[in-house]
């Protein structure tokens, strides 16, 4: 343990530093110049956005910590066209920033804490300025395009709830050990943005998830931190922090579908940039002892955190309710694989099947993640599961199921499973195992 300047420094917490203000910019492009004050267009959201946050949108308007201005397209740097279609814009929306000869600009400045009433008040005042001309707003931060009614909508109801999803993206890329996962968001409220490297291809959407339920408990950590009545110069964090099928479910503005999850290890590491322009970062690592590659310690953690993808070596007699899950199961493979390859299935959400390996007490069932169905005997994918009968089939390792041997299938999100998973279903109803 060690202390100086006035900050104990020892091996369960991380000092992180904490900026002096936060800033928050929101653009309305826009063609010709706009017929309707801000200060108008912000009463025109009363009683359709929460109190706080409107009185929070008129004071900040009324303060020097909040500016409006409409400046000409060409005084603005240009906005990126690639990256913006990367984070989600749309053909009409590129068009519609095209096209505008101005831009009206919402600039907002605030301490680090809670509430961040520079990003609720700016994109507020930017989302009604919007809806008088019938236009968009982007988020500057988030590189982002947002419809009028979706910003509203990401603000905070009466009682400050948020979806974080809504103000943190979780995007990835392919590097040499597997996936690179970085957050993009937590700088609004101060706190760096997280990564994680060597992430198993086949967890795209699970470690997604995962990302977003670190993110809202280590945010949670962050503005306790910063609930003084002075700003302190580092928050302490966790070296160890638990993350939690609540915490995904919280962050995807889903409380009431968590289930009682164990929770997940995951070791904070602070990665300071070497380049002044580049961003530092906090890494998530599994915890100290672990063997083996992180990839399969990621593997493990979403096995840990989403239902329905745990290993079961219980069976059922025929006609039982164990025997009608199969059934039901199996009677909606060819339609599951349809959806799949038309790429119908729901956004961020991932395909596992359930197959039985054979063992000297009978099979043993096991998952794996779809990664690739070509054609309808043949399931490629990436096993969600260790097998405790077959020492070659362990979490992340890549496998090939037979249609045939499949019992079960699952369309997960990040907070379980949202389709499927009929045996799963028998097994936590408490259905005893069969004897015969």
């Amino acid at each position: 343990m060690v202390e100086g300047d006035g900050m104990l420094i020892t091996d369960d917490f991380l000092p992180v530093p904490v900026p002096e203000s936060l800033d928050a910019t929101y653009l309305v492009p826009i063609v010709g110049l706009p017929k309707v004050s801000p200060k108008t267009a912000v009463e025109g959201l009363a009683g359709r956005l929460a109190e706080p946050v409107h009185g929070l949108a008129r004071q900040m308007l009324d303060s020097p910590l909040m500016t409006v201005d409409t400046r000409p397209v060409s005084e603005f740097p240009e906005l990126p066209p690639d990256l913006l279609t990367a984070f989600g814009a749309t053909e009409p929306q590129l068009a519609r920033l095209a096209a505008a000869t101005h831009l009206v600009v919402v600039q907002a400045e605030y301490r680090p804490g809670w509430p961040p009433a520079h990003e609720w008040a700016a994109r507020a005042v930017a989302a009604a300025v919007a809806e008088t001309v019938d236009g968009d707003v982007v988020d500057v931060f988030g590189l982002q395009f947002l419809d009028p009614a979706t910003a509203l909508r990401s603000l905070p109801d009466e009682q400050g709830r948020i979806r974080l999803v809504d103000w943190v993206l979780v995007p990835y890329s392919s590097d040499a050990d597997g996936l690179w996962f970085t957050t993009k968001g937590l700088r609004r409220f101060g706190l760096l943005e997280l990564q994680a490297q060597g992430v198993p291809d086949h967890l795209t959407r699970a470690w997604g998830a995962v990302m977003t339920g670190a993110a809202r408990r280590l945010l949670r950590d962050w503005t306790e931190g910063l609930a003084g009545e002075e700003v302190p110069a580092f928050v302490q964090l966790p070296v160890l922090a638990t993350v939690t099928g609540h915490d995904i479910a919280v962050a995807y503005g889903n409380p009431e579908q968590h289930g009682a999850t164990a929770p997940v290890l995951l070791r904070l590491e602070l990665d300071p940039a070497t380049d002044p322009d580049a961003d530092s970062f906090l890494t998530l690592n599994p915890p100290p002892g672990h063997p083996g590659p992180p990839g399969r310690y990621f593997a493990a953690a979403c096995a840990t955190l989403f239902n329905g993808i745990q290993p079961d070596v219980r069976y059922a007699r025929s006609g039982d309710a164990m025997s009608r899950a199969i059934a039901t199961a199996r009677a909606a493979l060819d339609d599951i694989r349809a959806r799949f390859l038309a790429g119908l299935l729901p956004a961020e959400s991932q395909l596992v099947v359930k197959y039985g390996l054979p063992g000297d007490d009978g099979p043993e069932y096991v998952w794996a993640g779809v990664t690739s169905w070509d054609t309808p005997e043949r399931i490629v994918g990436a096993s969600a599961s260790d097998a405790a009968g077959d020492p070659t089939v362990r979490i992340g390792a890549p496998v090939v199921v037979e249609a045939a041997d499949v019992v079960d299938w699952a369309v997960l999100d990040g907070t379980g499973v949202i389709e499927g998973g009929w045996t799963q279903a028998v097994l936590d109803a408490g259905e005893p195992p069969s004897t015969d």
